[in-house]
């Protein structure tokens, strides 16, 4: 038995059906440890409990990425403190949120900010979505009509982005952002909900959709473990290189000197 399981992940190792599936918007939630694992390899603390939700603990311990499917409506819950003049903040995505959608915002939590100003509708004008306005409200659509990117202000002038996806039949995922969530983080979430590649799920994992396309593929074990090492390593080296910049950047102000032979007071 042990040397037929060891046959199947080398050289004769079987190919498992898959399918790609396209809009992304509606390939249905998918596997959490896409986000999970690439937080973990950029550093964040796994503060989950054995059997429970999911908690991811940035670094600094200023965000942490929730996902509770034991709830209802259940989903993701990504969290922000308040950082100086920036209030506190949050995003709620359904439970049906595709992961590679996800982590379009929650990769972008530990790289460097652009140094041009965020433009959330850019993404989405380059896939010719359909804009609109209505009062105070800007709404894109995707070009089949399944998603959408909306913008609202309220009577008190606080705005709120609301986006999501749903077919004919009803299946589908909203979410929504709180005022203070940085923009750059909102234009990297429109920036996946806008993409045109097809995301993949195993076989009995793609929703029951009239208005999905599907492809069959036969992936090997080894190649799905090599695409998510890839993706793991590219959060490890960017981590790396983040650190690393910070530990060589000059300082901006000079140490008190102190008399060579004394010693220092402690107060």
């Amino acid at each position: 038995m042990k040397k037929q399981q060891w046959q199947g992940w080398g050289p004769g190792e079987q190919p498992e059906q898959h399918h790609l599936v396209q809009p992304r918007s509606l390939a249905g939630g998918g596997d959490v440890r896409h986000v999970s694992e690439f937080l973990r390899a950029s550093g964040w603390r796994d503060k989950s409990k054995t059997g429970g939700p999911m908690l991811m603990e940035s670094p600094d311990r200023t965000v942490r990425v929730a996902y509770d499917p034991y709830v209802l409506p259940g989903g993701w819950t990504i969290h922000g403190k308040a950082d100086g003049p920036n209030g506190e903040w949050s995003a709620h995505l359904g439970r049906q949120t595709p992961v590679e959608i996800v982590a379009g915002l929650t990769d972008a939590l530990h790289r460097p900010r652009s140094a041009h100003a965020p433009n959330i509708w850019a993404p989405l004008q380059e896939q010719d979505w359909h804009t609109r306005v209505e009062g105070d409200d800007y709404t894109a659509t995707s070009p089949d009509g399944t998603a959408w990117m909306q913008y609202r202000q309220g009577a008190d002038g606080s705005a709120m982005w609301w986006t999501g996806a749903r077919d004919t039949q009803g299946n589908g995922w909203t979410a929504d952002f709180t005022p203070n969530t940085p923009m750059h983080l909102v234009q990297a979430f429109s920036t996946e909900l806008a993409g045109p590649d097809p995301v993949m799920r195993p076989r009995g994992r793609v929703p029951h959709s009239t208005q999905i396309r599907t492809w069959s593929v036969s992936v090997k074990p080894s190649q799905l473990r090599a695409w998510q090492q890839a993706r793991i390593a590219a959060a490890r080296a960017a981590t790396w290189a983040c650190n690393s910049a910070r530990s060589t950047r000059p300082r901006t102000s000079a140490r008190p000197s102190t008399p060579a032979g004394g010693a220092r007071t402690r107060r």
